[in-house]
């Protein structure tokens, strides 16, 4: 009987995937940069099938080759499955920052925060030897933003930042200053409430989505007395996955394109009033706002 009801699971699993090997699958990865088995990244997973979560995997904390191992076994060959990373993915620069970060920056020091440079002389995170390189190698992921957005099927990969989405994600956050300050590391500035507004926020969008499961997992999020950094990196790979979401499934104009695929870029949403604030830092740095430099208003 036991062996009969694990043949009949089996079957209905087998079914399970077959029926759904179309499913377009978002994975949000937070990767930390370096791979520091004491400071490790996090990773999660939503599976649609027929514009219908089906399938959530919670976040974990990931090194990079776990990271890996978790993408081959989440995606469905038959569908389209798109990453969302929290880390450089271009970088031609050996020193200084990429054009992208120097128009991004721009926003965040007014939100309040700061822009981690990216350059081939950080060693460990991107220089030649450095796991982010090797990991793109071993997944494989096209790059290429506008591509990923209509694609049936695929294994596409976007660069996002996070901390500059959450301006568009949750209209208290924009203003001088006004960025959310949930970072449980950096003690001095950590924020008890920001840290439950961002959980809501992105509880909401996942609602919006219809991601009831990975709602219940950021307000759950944002009931934790005391916060962790793991909880925070956590967080950010649930925010990744919804970038890739709101890339793919909202109207193109509710999101901006920063950049280009030979200096480097950054998907991000875009509220129409982040949309604006770019646009002159954008010019000034020649950089790309949805495939072209901005150029100066003449009304």
């Amino acid at each position: 009987m036991a062996e009969h009801g694990l043949a009949v699971a089996g079957f209905a699993h087998i079914f399970f995937e077959m029926l759904v090997a179309d499913m377009d699958v978002y994975i949000g990865f937070d990767s930390a940069w370096a791979d520091n088995p004491k400071a490790p990244g996090a990773i999660c997973a939503i599976a649609f099938n027929d514009g219908t979560p089906v399938r959530f995997h919670a976040p974990q904390l990931v090194s990079f080759d776990q990271a890996v191992a978790f993408i081959r076994k989440a995606r469905f060959e038959g569908g389209n499955t798109l990453i969302a990373l929290d880390q450089p993915t271009v970088v031609p620069n050996l020193t200084s920052m990429r054009p992208v970060e120097r128009a991004a920056a721009s926003l965040v020091s007014w939100l309040g925060g700061g822009v981690q440079p990216a350059n081939r002389g950080r060693l460990g995170m991107f220089c030649d030897a450095s796991p982010i390189w090797r990991f793109l190698d071993m997944i494989g992921a096209i790059q290429d933003p506008e591509e990923s957005r209509t694609a049936s099927t695929g294994l596409y990969l976007i660069e996002v930042f996070p901390a500059l989405a959450l301006a568009s994600l949750g209209d208290c956050f924009f203003g001088r200053k006004g960025g959310p300050r949930y970072n449980p590391a950096r003690k001095k500035t950590f924020r008890l409430i920001d840290w439950v507004r961002v959980a809501e926020i992105a509880a909401q969008e996942a609602s919006a989505f219809g991601c009831n499961s990975l709602a219940a997992w950021c307000r759950d999020a944002g009931r934790i007395a005391d916060p962790r950094k793991a909880d925070q990196d956590m967080m950010d790979s649930v925010l990744c996955a919804l970038i890739a979401m709101h890339w793919r499934l909202r109207p193109r104009e509710a999101s901006l394109l920063l950049g280009d695929l030979t200096t480097g870029y950054m998907v991000l949403p875009a509220s129409p009033k982040v949309r604006e604030y770019l646009i002159e830092p954008a010019r000034m740095c020649s950089v790309k706002v949805d495939g072209a430099i901005p150029h100066v208003s003449t009304t």
